[in-house]
């Protein structure tokens, strides 16, 4: 039995392989929109103020249910530090 060579087609005709290289198209092309929009359109910058700065520190009115991680944990099921027996 012989068999018939067959040419193999170019790659360009090959579906999967346009499915390949579409995706990083696609995100080359939004990033380079993106950075258009970015730069024609960008926000002013408000500059010669200073933040505004308190006078005095900030009292919290529930010191121990803001306190660290490892301060404030369970500390719904441990006696209170500061309450007298």
């Amino acid at each position: 039995m012989t068999s018939i060579p067959t040419q193999a087609s170019p790659w360009w005709k090959h579906g999967h392989v346009w499915l390949v290289i579409s995706g990083p198209a696609v995100v080359v092309v939004a990033s380079m929109v993106t950075g258009f929009l970015a730069v024609k359109y960008a926000d002013e910058v408000i500059g010669g103020q200073q933040p505004a700065r308190a006078s005095k520190p900030l009292v919290l009115s529930q010191p121990r249910a803001l306190a660290p991680a490892l301060e404030g944990r369970n500390h719904a099921a441990t006696p209170d530090k500061t309450a007298s027996p």
